[in-house]
């Protein structure tokens, strides 16, 4: 994962976290000035995380094994989609609370798109060796799955421009130049509650998955973002077969880490109008 102000912004208000752990993932693009935007997607994300990790429930407070709406479990384990929901209702009450609690960082907010790998065993599936990605997302940050050299993008942006083109009153190069379209619909944190849109999908070995802030999907086109992934995990085969070894997952690694770059510079060159922020998943 890569952070990078941009060429014209003076602060980044995104924000990235990993845990290996956990299998989860998670990029944050804040708003609400400078301050506010570094908050608000600083605890997003290390509340999202933390969540994940047992350390907090949907309303804020500590785990106590209820589901994401305080509906009993059972005594079985969450499932996948209720972890995830839970984690983003906890990011959304910690902004939420912390922009109540403090003056000057009214109205703040954050984007958030995650991603947590669960193996079969753990989603109560046979065994398939392949995992399930669990995709959530608030805002118009993006997840893209490259697939073989084909690029998809799996989430749909919550903001005004794209309710219109959906709706057939913008085309999608009208969107593109719309003085709109930083218009969003959905936040985390700007409203005491919040519905993420939650997916699921069979990985596969040798998908990359992408999750990106607008300051990458503004400024290059999928095609172009493609191409670049394409050309940059070239460099290795992404196949369990490759990564039995440290050596060999090192080499994953950097494979990776150029990608990031590649994605970065790019971004840059052809403006840089906003902070850019990326994460890479290859499933081996």
């Amino acid at each position: 994962m890569l952070s990078d102000r941009g060429r014209l912004r003076h602060g980044n208000e995104d924000a990235c976290g990993a845990r290996r752990e956990l299998g989860a993932v998670v990029v944050c693009d804040g708003m609400g000035g400078a301050a506010g935007g570094e908050v608000a997607s600083t605890l997003a994300v290390e509340t999202f995380l933390g969540s994940l990790a047992g350390g907090h429930s949907g309303n804020g407070r500590e785990s106590n094994g209820r589901g994401p709406n305080g509906h009993g479990l059972g005594g079985r384990r969450p499932d996948a989609r209720e972890r995830v929901e839970k984690a983003v209702c906890a990011a959304n009450h910690a902004v939420y609370q912390r922009a109540q609690r403090t003056r000057g960082l009214r109205g703040m907010g954050t984007t958030l798109v995650a991603v947590l790998v669960e193996d079969e065993v753990a989603s109560g599936r046979a065994a398939s060796g392949r995992p399930t990605i669990c995709l959530a997302h608030v805002g118009d940050s993006r997840c893209y799955r490259l697939r073989g050299e084909t690029l998809e993008l799996l989430t749909e942006d919550h903001s005004l421009v794209e309710e219109q083109v959906r709706a057939g009153i913008l085309s999608r190069v009208q969107a593109t130049a719309s003085p709109m379209r930083n218009i969003i619909t959905r936040a985390i944190g700007t409203q005491p509650t919040v519905e993420p849109e939650i997916a699921a999908c069979d990985a596969q070995p040798g998908d990359l998955y992408l999750l990106a802030s607008d300051g990458l999907s503004r400024e290059l086109e999928e095609g172009a973002i493609e191409r670049i992934l394409t050309r940059s995990a070239s460099t290795t085969v992404l196949t369990r077969a490759n990564c039995t070894s440290a050596k060999s997952g090192l080499t994953v690694q950097a494979a990776l880490y150029t990608a990031c770059q590649a994605l970065v510079d790019a971004a840059n060159a052809k403006g840089g109008h906003d902070n850019i922020t990326v994460l890479i998943v290859a499933c081996i």
